[in-house]
């Protein structure tokens, strides 16, 4: 895991701004950081920034700029399946002078040119300048788990890591994207990922499985290698799917815990996460202290079951409560270095858990990111469910076991109807959650129609897919990658693989959801190593926190900086509605969730309007 950055133009960066945007990048990689430049036969320029976090293969021969031949590399993530490659590069006779991942990607270019994306099993964001094509080649993992952003200026393409890595080495002064801003305060932290939109002008990211070549021809246009293919096997029986995803979420997890370095977990007390810290303990054999938030807030407390897998796994824990303490400050520092606003609370925690990691000595987390998304994780998808179930056998006792085991928890009124979806098959209106109600404390209407892609005619599936390429994961990814990496902590996401997600996405939707259970399919595969305490409980808190457990909005220097009325935020909302959010009591949810953007919207726009 490291950081990268770079240029190809007739215009090449000066010393100075490469000197600042190796030391921005040194949380992303403090082992080493390295510069490198070349010509191209046009006259053109062609410069690779690296910052390196050692993870794998310690030594100082695997620092990057990488080189092999007339190839030069420099390469964000890991390739988790760089062993298996390794042997079949040495049974080819290519010759390797390090253990590192790094040279395998290299040599996979080398020897499959382009096409190499189609071995790696991992995340990554790389770089590669081939000499002999005179062509820079920009490419991003299939889940986009690793960042990767473009800046085109009349004279080249910068491209890095975050953000402020494209600053610094344009040396040119970004402007907010309103309208994003404006997106983020209207509709929620799912629609910032629907587009091709970041919060500051001009600025792009290269998305989820593309990739982009830069040759004599000129800049090329983002394509897409990899794509889901959903095609449910209607002949999988559950014994079958079952099985197979404990087969490979086993081997998943075999792979992820490659490391020259020791293993921290985020644990939650979920399934997600501990399912992943019980695979790692009884079945991989790995020494593994995990970390945790708790949270008095009773609708997020989940102190009982994170204790209880703990207990289960007998390994070293660390459980850190959330405070106030200094909370605005903190904001202040994730805001600037996340280069935007926090989408949710939930990252203000995770930063938490994030410099808890860092302080105990480790470099590798592990987070259970996107098992709701693959396996049904969410409210809503039970109500898909009984949509997708209706007219089948199945139909009466699906309803029957929502009734008895999942309605209770639903404190979303508009999700409290089993009819929902079987009336409206389109119903979306809850994706930007009380978006109705919100406008009324905009300055201006914000009229974005929502929209999704058709993956697949199963509406289940459909919303599903949406979530975990457009909506949620795209989140949750650009979160946990900040958030860890400004503690120099590589965060890994088993759930993110592509044999568990290509069989998964084979199940079919009628084995998803069973006996009142979401994730039925993985509470089962994962029986035996998870604990039962967790692997049955229904009640889903989710790694979350209130606006409440971090800020005190009736504190007068809170107060005084929130509302102030010569904000830049006010010209977005209205200050008299926000007054009335400050002085009201506990918020329902979606009120709390705007309140905290409000207040990282004014800080965004503080630090860089």
């Amino acid at each position: 895991m490291c950081g990268i950055a770079g240029y190809w133009g007739t215009r090449p960066p000066s010393d100075e701004a490469v000197e600042r945007t190796l030391t921005l990048m040194r949380r992303r990689g403090p082992d080493h950081q390295q510069a490198w430049r070349a010509q191209t036969q046009a006259g053109g320029s062609v410069c690779l920034l690296h910052s390196r976090l050692s993870i794998i293969d310690l030594d100082p021969r695997s620092h990057q700029p990488f080189r092999s031949g007339d190839t030069t590399l420099v390469f964000n993530g890991e390739i988790y399946n760089y062993v298996e490659l390794r042997e079949r590069l040495l049974a080819s006779g290519v010759a390797l002078r390090t253990s590192s991942d790094t040279e395998v990607l290299l040599e996979c270019y080398r020897l499959f040119g382009e096409g190499c994306l189609e071995h790696f099993e991992g995340m990554w964001s790389f770089a590669v300048f081939d000499a002999g094509r005179q062509a820079l080649f920009l490419a991003r993992d299939r889940f986009g788990e690793k960042p990767l952003y473009l800046l085109r200026a009349v004279h080249g393409l910068y491209f890095g890591s975050e953000i402020k890595f494209l600053a610094a080495l344009a040396q040119f002064r970004l402007s907010p994207n309103v309208e994003h801003v404006r997106r983020y305060l209207a509709l929620g932290y799912k629609a910032l990922y629907k587009g091709p939109q970041t919060f500051f002008e001009g600025v792009q990211e290269l998305r989820y499985a593309q990739c982009l070549t830069i040759g004599p021809e000129g800049i090329g246009a983002p394509r897409r290698y990899w794509a889901p293919t959903p095609l449910q096997d209607q002949s999988m029986t559950l014994e079958d799917a079952i099985a197979g995803v404990r087969e490979r979420l086993i081997g998943s997890m075999r792979l992820r815990v490659r490391a020259d370095v020791p293993l921290a977990m985020c644990l939650s007390g979920g399934v997600d996460s501990a399912a992943l810290a019980s695979i790692a303990v009884k079945e991989c054999h790995c020494r593994l202290e995990t970390f945790s938030i708790t949270d008095e807030d009773e609708r997020y407390n989940e102190q009982d079951n994170i204790l209880a897998t703990v207990r289960d796994l007998g390994c070293a824990h660390q459980l850190h409560p959330i405070s106030r303490q200094g909370s605005l400050e903190r904001l202040r520092d994730l805001v600037a270095y996340h280069d935007g606003p926090l989408a949710t609370a939930t990252y203000y925690a995770h930063s938490l858990i994030s410099e808890a990691v860092q302080q105990s000595g480790y470099r590798v987390a592990f987070s259970g990111s996107s098992a709701d998304e693959l396996f049904t994780g969410y409210y809503d998808h039970f109500l898909l469910h009984l949509a997708v179930m209706r007219d089948t056998p199945g139909y009466d006792e699906a309803l029957e076991n929502w009734r008895r085991h999942i309605c209770g928890f639903v404190r979303n009124p508009i999700l409290r109807d089993p009819q929902l979806y079987c009336a409206q098959p389109g119903y979306r209106e809850h994706v930007f959650d009380a978006r109705a109600e919100l406008a009324e404390y905009l300055a201006a209407p914000f009229p974005e129609a929502f929209h999704e892609e058709q993956f697949t005619p199963d509406l289940l599936r459909n919303r599903m897919l949406n979530e975990l390429f457009h909506e949620a994961t795209p989140v949750f990814l650009h979160e946990d990658d900040l958030n860890s990496m400004r503690c120099s902590v590589e965060n890994r996401s088993p759930y993110l693989d592509t044999a568990l997600f290509g069989f998964a996405n084979t199940i079919p939707s009628r084995h998803l959801i069973r006996e009142g259970y979401g994730k039925y399919v993985l509470r089962q595969a994962v029986a035996g190593i998870l604990n039962d305490t967790v692997r049955l409980d229904r009640c889903k808190k989710g790694f979350n926190t209130s606006v409440d457990s971090i800020v005190d909005l009736r504190n007068a220097a809170v107060r005084d900086y929130l509302l102030d009325p010569g904000a830049e935020v006010f010209r977005l909302v209205r200050r008299d509605r926000v007054v009335e959010l400050c002085d009201g009591r506990k918020l329902p949810n979606h009120l709390s969730k705007f309140i905290f953007s409000v207040i990282n919207t004014r800080i965004f726009l503080d630090l860089f309007g």
